[in-house]
């Protein structure tokens, strides 16, 4: 029986991918070396760096170096499945000959657990074409169809639901969770025991936990004592009426990765996110903070000639799309500042051409101006040009103010 799943974790950082391929290539998981790289791969052997670099490598050729960096595919056999670490590397390399053909994959089998279980990390762009990978949930259906077949071909065990992995049927009241909401799945089971609801518990605080004294932390509030010890292989879970329970049962019950590893790689991630959130917000204020002086500058009428330039109010984003929408609005506002500037510059310009224009008709000169009379005489001592001032004189908006 082979479980195929996707690892649906924080996936666009160089930082996330890095540790991925590390967790997936440790030596006392990869013990007798199974492992393989399919597509473009320079170094000798398969190492941390090697592959690393050589996923960067193809994605700063065709200049894809964002977004989702990798994806990240388990295909897991149960334990008393009769299968060797080479056939589950076959397994493996078939699988990506089927669905990530053209994308460079690090395939590597894990013998540290009681069951068998191949991981594999895909680049997300092709060193084909530069395409960037992408599945639907479709996708995911294909796949799991395609695990059975490869499981069937080869004479082992297909998961069925509503039976166990020896073929006996699930009894009436035993709970087994197949959906992949499993969340939704325990909130609305009637027949919660105390497994589904430290199984639920643990679904509330593992997102919202970037280390083990967090999700400790976390789990203590919904009223579970965690007893997490280096020294013990399991993480028991104990409620306030007494109740325990080993990861090892969450796993089998609920088919959740929620063993120490598992849990440990999760928050590693889940911290170099928070890293990746923290920079982010910090360039947005910097970019907002850049935005806002290049606006006054252009308001003031500061700049080399008054004007804001198109392209200077385009400041680089590297935050979430709210961070980009924002400033393409502030953009806008800028861009429209400019153009009022030069509209007050014009009006400006127009106002003069139009007196020169009635001056040069009436045979009087720009410097005889000061002379001319209105047909209503000023009183006496009142400056003869005041009905010339506002037009000639008026600063504009923007540029003589």
């Amino acid at each position: 029986m082979a479980i195929n799943k996707v690892v649906n974790s924080s996936t666009k950082s160089h930082g996330a991918m890095s540790n991925v391929i590390a967790y997936v290539l440790r030596s006392d998981k990869v013990t007798e070396g199974y492992v393989d790289v399919t597509g473009p791969y320079g170094p000798g052997g398969i190492d941390r760096d090697g592959v690393y670099r050589s996923f960067l490598a193809e994605k700063k050729q065709w200049g894809k170096d964002s977004g989702r960096m990798y994806s990240h595919n388990i295909i897991s056999f149960h334990k008393d499945e009769k299968i060797t670490a080479a056939q589950c590397l076959e397994i493996g390399r078939k699988f990506v000959g089927k669905f990530f053909d053209g994308f460079q994959s690090l395939i590597g089998v894990h013998q540290d657990k009681d069951h068998l279980h191949c991981h594999i990390v895909t680049n997300t762009v092709s060193y084909i074409d530069g395409h960037k990978l992408h599945q639907t949930k479709h996708d995911l259906e294909k796949q799991k169809a395609y695990t059975n077949d490869l499981c069937r071909e080869r004479g082992l065990s297909v998961a069925e639901k509503g039976r166990h992995f020896d073929g006996s049927r699930i009894e009436e009241g035993e709970i087994t969770a197949w959906s992949k909401d499993k969340y939704n799945l325990l909130v609305n089971d009637s027949k919660k025991s105390y497994v589904a609801e430290c199984a639920l518990s643990i679904l509330e605080a593992v997102p919202e936990s970037a280390s083990r004294e967090e999700f400790i932390k976390k789990m203590t509030e919904k009223g579970w004592t965690v007893k997490w010890s280096d020294t013990r292989k399991h993480i028991v879970y104990q409620d306030k009426d007494g109740h325990k329970i080993r990861d090892s049962n969450i796993e089998k019950t609920f088919a959740m990765p929620t063993g120490k590893e598992a849990l440990t790689l999760e928050f590693e991630r889940k911290a170099e996110q928070r890293k990746e959130e923290a920079r982010e917000l910090e360039q947005y204020y910097a970019d907002v903070e850049a935005a806002i002086s290049r606006a006054n500058t252009v308001i003031k009428g500061n700049g080399a000639d008054g004007r804001l330039e198109r392209g200077e109010a385009e400041i680089p984003i590297t935050g979430s799309d709210d961070f980009r929408t924002y400033i393409a609005a502030l953009n806008t506002d800028l861009e429209d500042a400019g153009t009022a500037v030069d509209h007050s510059r014009s009006q400006n310009r127009d106002i003069r051409s139009s007196e020169h224009k009635q001056i040069a008709s009436e045979g009087q000169s720009v410097s005889h101006t000061t002379e001319r009379r209105s047909p209503v005489r000023p009183r006496s001592g009142e400056p003869e040009r005041s009905r010339r001032s506002e037009g000639r004189d008026m600063p504009s908006s923007f540029e003589d103010r």
